[in-house]
C-alpha cells in the first residue's frame, strides 16, 4: 500500500509537467483526459513491474495517448473527396411528370382504400401506411392475428383491384380522346 501512495504522490507531483508537454499536442478540452488515463495505464504498469524512471515513462505514456488521439480524430474526419462523388441524396428533384403521377397515384390509393369496410381499412392502413405488425394491430384492434393478415389480405386484394380497375378505364378514356383528336384534326 505504500507503494501505491508513493505513486500517486509522484504522479500528482509531475501532473504539472505532463499537462504542459501535451499542451503542445492535443486541444485544452482533451487534456484532463490524457492525464487521467496517462495515470491509469502508467499505474497498471506499475503494478506489474517497478518503473526505474516513473518522469520519463509517464511523459511517454502521455505522448503516445496524445497523439493516439489525434490519430483517431484525424481518421475520424479525414474522408477523401471521392467518398462525396456520388451524393448520398437525390440533389435534384424528380421532373414534374414523376412527380405528378406519384400524386396522381396517391390519390388512386386513397380512393381506394375509402371503399374498403371500416374494419378492413384500419388493419390494411395499420399495416401497410404505418408499418404495425400483425400482433400490434391485432392487439390495438383487439382482433386474432390470423382475422388480421385476412383484413390485410382482403384490403391488398380489394385496394389493387380497384386501382387497376380506375388505370384501365382511364386509359382507355385516354385512347378514345386521342383517336377523337385525331379524327378531328
Amino acid at each position: 500500500m505504500a507503494q501505491n501512495n508513493k505513486f500517486t504522490l509522484l504522479f500528482v507531483s509531475y501532473t504539472a509537467n505532463i499537462k504542459r508537454y501535451i499542451n503542445r499536442i492535443v486541444s485544452p478540452n482533451d487534456i484532463d483526459d490524457i492525464v487521467q488515463e496517462t495515470f491509469i495505464r502508467t499505474y497498471e504498469a506499475d503494478l506489474k513491474q517497478e518503473i526505474k524512471y516513473a518522469r520519463s515513462f509517464m511523459l511517454t505514456t502521455a505522448k503516445n495517448l496524445a497523439l493516439n488521439h489525434i490519430n483517431k480524430w484525424d481518421n475520424k474526419y479525414n474522408d477523401s473527396i471521392e467518398d462525396f462523388a456520388y451524393p448520398t441524396v437525390e440533389l435534384t428533384s424528380p421532373p414534374f411528370e414523376e412527380q405528378f403521377e406519384s400524386k396522381e397515384r396517391f390519390l388512386l390509393f386513397c380512393r381506394a382504400t375509402e371503399q374498403l369496410t371500416d374494419i378492413v381499412r384500419k388493419t390494411f392502413i395499420l399495416k401497410k401506411v404505418y408499418g404495425f405488425s400483425q400482433k400490434e394491430i391485432a392487439h390495438f384492434l383487439q382482433l386474432s392475428e390470423s382475422t388480421v393478415e385476412k383484413h390485410v389480405a382482403k384490403g391488398l386484394l380489394k385496394c389493387a383491384q380497384y386501382m387497376e380497375r380506375i388505370e384501365n378505364n382511364s386509359g382507355q378514356s385516354r385512347e378514345t380522346e386521342c383517336k377523337t383528336h385525331s379524327v378531328h384534326n
